[in-house]
C-alpha cells in the first residue's frame, strides 16, 4: 500500500458521518454501525459494493476481486492519478451508502 493511498482514504473517510474505524494488525476497517464497508491493508483498499458493481469494478485497472466475497473488490493502484482518485472516491461513497441501507 502506498502512503498516498492511505492518506487519500483517511481524508475521504474523515468526511463521512458516523463512521467507526478499527485497527487489526496492518489493516484498518471502516464501518457504519455493524456493517464494514472498507478495509485498508498492505494489499490496497477493499470496498464492499453491490455485487453487480463489484463485478464491473473488478474489471478496471488495478482492481481485482477480493477474498472477502463477491460483494468486495480490492483496489491497489500503482499510481494515484486523477482516474484512480475518481474511482476510489466513487466506490468509497457507494460502499458507505450501501452500508447505510
Amino acid at each position: 500500500m502506498s502512503p498516498s493511498l492511505a492518506l487519500l482514504v483517511a481524508d475521504l473517510v474523515a468526511d463521512l458521518p458516523d463512521v467507526r474505524s478499527s485497527i487489526d494488525g496492518a489493516s484498518t476497517t471502516w464501518s457504519l454501525g455493524a456493517r464494514p464497508f472498507g478495509v485498508l491493508g498492505p494489499d490496497g483498499m477493499e470496498l464492499r459494493l453491490d455485487p453487480a458493481i463489484a463485478a464491473a469494478a473488478a474489471r478496471t485497472p488495478d482492481t481485482a476481486p477480493s477474498s472477502r466475497g463477491r460483494e468486495w473488490v480490492r483496489f491497489n493502484p500503482r499510481e494515484l492519478d486523477a482516474h484512480a482518485v475518481d474511482r476510489l472516491t466513487a466506490w468509497l461513497d457507494l460502499a458507505y451508502r450501501r452500508a447505510a441501507t
